[in-house]
């Protein structure tokens, strides 16, 4: 009689999903504080149903078989939700290399008269959990490149916000280093609050930037350019010491353009493009 693993394994779903969860359970590297363990007792055994599902002797040994894409969907989605959570890839790898314990314990205890057989069987369930342990390792670094992405996006979006200071005047204040990708967010944020506001003229205040090389006073005066494009004037503000002679040693030529040592000073000179006068009121007390 050919012995049939799979309809064995799946006869034993209870006793597997028990095991699997007391290796979890006991695991130092547990982390309650992402999933409880309820969540991760239906992780699991929504893992345990469709592996056993989808498993005959058949396939056992074809990792590539089209009967596991169920499997690998349910695989894939836990992967991506734990790298969203914040689980590492040694924790999400543990999870599914931690079920191969269980599933061996099993067949060890089937076939601990037949040496010979438990080894057979043994190397069968042991490359399909590698192949599935493959496929969670991919899909959460896939996982991880998206949030990072995201973060990314959403960072660079708050370094990057546009003030409207006054009536015509905007202000953009750049905090850390200013790259291509950067200066390319940075001129479309100001650009769009240019049109949005109708103002005439815009502050790039840089005293967030640690250093400014030739690369970086590129970019400044590729989103000067574009802003006098719009029609509008553009002042970079926040000019320290050390800025003016690095630009100076490396030969940058910025007598194009209008700078100022502060924010305070760039406005100043805002008020007087737009023939603003701001004054100090004396208000004098009432005596009573």
């Amino acid at each position: 009689m050919k012995l049939d693993t799979a309809k064995l394994l799946q006869k034993r779903k209870k006793q597997i999903l028990e095991l699997w969860m007391k290796n979890q359970l006991v695991d130092f590297s547990l982390r309650e504080d992402l999933m409880s363990n309820e969540e991760l007792t239906v992780q699991s055994e929504e893992l345990v149903n469709i592996l056993l599902q989808s498993l005959n002797n058949g396939n056992l040994e074809d990792v590539q078989s089209a009967s596991f894409e169920p499997l690998y969907e349910v695989l894939e989605t836990i992967s991506r939700s734990r790298a969203k959570m914040g689980y590492s890839p040694r924790e999400t790898g543990t999870f599914v290399f931690s079920l191969k314990d269980a599933l061996l314990n099993v067949l060890q205890q089937e076939f601990k008269n037949d040496p010979v057989l438990l080894l057979e069987e043994s190397l069968k369930v042991s490359k399909l959990i590698d192949s599935l342990g493959i496929v969670t390792f991919e899909t959460f670094i896939k996982g991880r490149e998206e949030v990072i992405l995201r973060q990314t996006d959403e960072i660079a979006e708050i370094s990057t916000p546009v003030i409207r200071v006054w009536d015509g005047i905007v202000a953009l204040p750049i905090i850390g280093t200013l790259d291509s990708s950067r200066t390319q967010v940075v001129m479309e944020n100001l650009l769009q609050e240019i049109v949005a506001t109708s103002s005439s003229i815009a502050i790039l205040d840089i005293s967030g930037v640690p250093a400014v090389d030739s690369l970086v006073a590129q970019h400044l005066i590729k989103t000067v350019s574009a802003t006098r494009l719009m029609g509008a004037e553009c002042i970079i503000s926040g000019i320290r010491p050390e800025i003016a002679q690095t630009v100076v040693h490396l030969g940058i030529d910025l007598s194009g353009i209008v700078t100022k040592a502060t924010l305070a000073s760039a406005l100043r000179y805002a008020f007087s493009l737009l023939q603003l006068e701001v004054r100090k009121l004396n208000l004098k007390t009432n005596q009573l």
